[in-house]
């Protein structure tokens, strides 16, 4: 996967999270939740897009870390939507637990192999 594609890779999730989060429960819990991942689950999108013009090696290694770590907290809210049932829309949010899983992966492959090229 090139620069691009994962880039647009990104974007297709930051769009289909703000999506999924539009069908959550309009509820105090639904609301909070809606908003915490719309911005974790954008976000790496947006600090992507920074680390392709990083200063630096560990610049780039920084920004790819902070992309991982919004994964992982998108990640783990898709869970905790799951566990409350503040969403009826169980395929979407299984997909999007798959697609968040599978990035998670990604930038561990990618940040690992920039740590050794630092060497």
């Amino acid at each position: 996967m090139n620069k691009q594609e994962l880039e647009n890779r990104l974007i297709d999730f930051a769009a289909f999270i703000i999506i999924l989060a539009g069908k959550f429960e309009k509820n105090y819990a639904g609301n909070h939740l809606g908003g915490q991942i719309i911005r974790s689950g954008t976000s790496p999108a947006l600090n992507y897009g920074e680390a392709q013009s990083a200063e630096s090696n560990k610049d780039f290694i920084h920004k790819m870390g902070v992309c991982l770590k919004e994964l992982r907290e998108t990640f783990v809210c898709l869970k905790i939507i799951e566990k409350a049932n503040l969403t009826t829309d169980l395929v979407n949010l299984s997909m999007a637990k798959k697609e968040a899983n599978e990035l998670i992966s990604i930038f561990v492959a990618s940040i690992k192999t920039s740590k050794t090229n630092l060497k």
